[in-house]
């Protein structure tokens, strides 16, 4: 069988630079990574309602009549026809967040920064507004409307879930959401259902797309990814999806042995196994074109599917993970003062690249629509909204400790990640008016 790569002899051109990526992510502490993905249990509620490589531009031009329609919507007829949604800078704004660390109980513990005791609270109060063209606010009705009598799922790893409890907050302010099913495992897989819409929200756990083996405190220290089968934990289910939002590329910076059917194509970071060194950007492009083509293949029969694909969110690691001061920022880069580049621009590029491909992969079948949720640009702009050594709670009240564990990774709730939805909800708009 071909392997799927590219010509490898490119990866051994620049040792600095596998090194790089190994040296923030490889050398974390699998206690802290654990901590990352671990997700607090939510009370178990009736499951009856439970059904059994270019940048994105998007039109924001004004929308079909739909209920709730806001003055800030109304202010988007003034730009023009289309708008970049990934180029412009972060303003000041005096109107803080829909929602607070206390009024919403989706929210993961350790990204709910406010109830954890951060104070220094101005984080809260900056908006993204694109260069050319203004963002509204997030109109929790009008998402609903969208997606009245539909499934939106968001499947990936710990950023997807991230973005999901943004939503469900976000959308909380408009209707409150039951919890209709958890697995139990972590809560890795849950759903919600907003009866006043009968709109059901779901997540699924799969930090790779693909088929996985995760490495285990008692096991080889490397996962196992089958880069041609899909993990049908999600896939499964993919006859039930209106709306697809996935996010996937911190996992594969971790070690790991691939493999396409029974045959092992290579590795990463994995000394002592002799297998041939495959960087992971090839890897994860492999990934996601597996993910779209299987997609495409199950939904491209008439029936359709909205995809979304969110490109990959920087870290802010500027010290060590257990040192204060790992991601302490409180204020956002301005324009110009941080580039897009090495491993985070790399991510984000071959993501939008696939996702072009896959479009027009998917143009032969009606209903199939597919985005890039560009975020990686205006993501890297805000290093003062992770929450940092407020993952965990009041880490401060006996004073500075020497050691404390940071998350600069994923994102306090509320904060820069509400952005993300906002967008999403400018792509479901644009969707509506069938462009």
């Amino acid at each position: 069988m071909a392997s799927p790569f590219k010509d490898q002899s490119h990866h051994s051109l620049s040792l600095a630079k596998k090194l790089l990526p190994y040296a923030i992510y490889v050398l974390l502490p699998i206690a802290v990574i654990r901590l990352y993905l671990y997700t607090p249990s939510l009370p178990l509620i009736s499951t009856d309602h439970l059904p059994h490589s270019r940048e994105i531009t998007i039109s924001t031009s004004s929308p079909t009549p739909l209920p709730h329609i806001s003055s800030s919507q109304e202010k988007a007829k003034e730009t023009t026809s289309s708008c970049d949604y990934t180029r412009g800078k972060w303003v000041h704004e005096k109107l803080g967040p829909l929602y607070n660390g206390t009024t919403c109980g989706t929210i993961k513990e350790g990204q709910n920064c406010i109830t954890h005791g951060r104070t220094d609270l101005g984080y809260l109060y900056w908006r993204w507004k694109p260069s050319k063209c203004q963002l509204p606010r997030f109109e929790p009705s009008t998402f609903l409307h969208l997606i009245s009598n539909k499934h939106i799922a968001f499947v990936g790893d710990s950023m997807a879930r991230n973005q999901l409890e943004s939503l469900l907050c976000l959308l909380a302010t408009a209707s409150p959401p039951n919890l209709v099913y958890t697995d139990g495992e972590e809560n890795k897989f849950r759903r919600w259902n907003f009866p006043s819409h009968n709109v059901n929200v779901s997540v699924y756990w799969s930090p790779f797309l693909v088929k996985g083996v995760e490495k285990s405190p008692n096991g080889p220290n490397y996962n196992k990814l089958y880069l041609d089968q899909v993990n049908e934990k999600w896939a499964a289910d993919l006859g039930g999806f209106d709306m697809i939002v996935l996010s996937v590329g911190h996992w594969f910076l971790h070690p790991a042995v691939y493999f396409e059917g029974d045959d092992v194509l290579g590795c990463h970071f994995c000394p002592g196994l002799n297998h041939t060194e495959i960087e992971f950007y090839d890897v994860l492009r492999k990934a996601v074109r597996t993910t779209f083509n299987t997609i495409i293949e199950r939904r491209g029969n008439g029936n359709g599917i909205d995809v979304v694909l969110t490109t990959f969110s920087p870290a802010h690691f500027e010290g060590e993970w257990d040192k204060n001061g790992a991601c302490s920022k409180t204020k956002p880069y301005k324009e110009g003062e941080k580039q897009l580049e090495g491993m985070d621009a790399e991510m984000r590029q071959l993501e939008v690249e696939e996702v072009e491909a896959a479009r027009a992969n998917g143009e032969k079948f009606v209903g199939f629509r597919l985005e890039a949720l560009d975020v990686t640009k205006l993501s890297l702009m805000r290093p003062d909204g992770h929450p940092g050594p407020y993952m965990n709670k009041f880490p401060f009240t006996d004073g500075v400790p020497e050691r404390v564990q940071n998350d600069c990774v994923h994102w306090c709730l509320p904060g820069p990640i509400d952005t993300w939805n906002e967008i999403l909800l400018e792509v479901m708009k644009k969707w509506n008016q069938g462009k």
